[in-house]
């Protein structure tokens, strides 16, 4: 049986990856990393990684940006793998992040959802066929609060897309300011904010006399942590070194 450590187990999506693995027979949460320190949790909790003097098979981290040092530094120290699920790093934690993955496993992805990832080979494949008889246009909804746009994964779905179309492609965001004929090379990419939308991501390719459309809708934010642990029991297997993504869990499913 895997033991977990969940890195920011004080927060709503450490909370909730905690409760998901409450209930999974399949896992064990051996401790909590979190800044704030002891609370009333059913397992131990650190302030900082380097207290912690157990063994785990993996980490999660659903904490922030601000906490990838002291966890790069338990990792590579104790060869756990780590389950990046924080989003917002810097070019240079990214280094990082490719430096440590020398010396031990890491599992980062922009989304955790499964969902998403299994999408993402869907449009490829997609795009592979009908790449150059179809326009291709993404459509991602988060709710009002949301502050970037487009999307972190209404990228990642336009690079999957171009990566299958195989030609030449450029995206177009905020199409009210171009006064011409859509180019054949164009991805375009609209957002929309409003409401409590968790978020929705929309692909249509439009071609001739026909459209077909792509489309995932996150009704809550625990999906993201079924992904998260999803990935926890992948890496605990994973003893080689190396930059992980969902392909890697996607491929076992598909």
């Amino acid at each position: 049986m895997p033991k977990i450590i969940i890195s920011g187990c004080n927060g709503h999506m450490g909370r909730v990856v905690a409760a998901l693995c409450e209930a999974d027979p399949q896992v064990e949460v051996v401790a909590g990393f979190d800044v704030i320190g002891t609370t009333d949790r059913a397992f131990p909790v650190y302030s900082s990684p380097a207290q912690f003097s157990g063994q785990a098979d993996a980490v999660i981290d659903f904490s922030s940006p601000a906490a990838l040092d002291g966890l790069l530094s338990f990792g590579t120290a104790t060869k756990t793998p780590l389950v990046l699920a924080t989003t917002g790093y810097s070019p240079d934690q990214l280094k990082q992040i490719e430096v440590a993955a020398q010396t031990v496993p890491i599992f980062r992805s922009g989304n955790m959802s499964l969902g998403i990832n299994v999408l993402l080979e869907l449009v490829k494949k997609a795009a592979a066929v009908l790449g150059n008889s179809c326009d291709i246009e993404i459509v991602e909804r988060h709710h009002s609060r949301k502050v970037d746009a487009p999307s972190g994964t209404a990228l990642m779905i336009a690079d999957a897309a171009a990566q299958g179309c195989g030609h030449e492609t450029e995206f177009v965001f905020e199409r009210h300011s171009v006064r011409h004929p859509r180019e054949k090379k164009e991805i375009g990419i609209s957002s929309v904010r409003g409401g409590t939308i968790v978020g929705e991501h929309e692909i249509i390719f439009a071609g001739h006399d026909e459209v077909m459309e792509i489309k995932h809708s996150a009704m809550s934010r625990e999906i993201f942590a079924q992904g998260a642990v999803a990935a926890a029991k992948f890496m605990a297997e994973i003893q080689i070194p190396g930059l992980y993504d969902m392909s890697h869990l996607v491929k076992q499913v598909m």
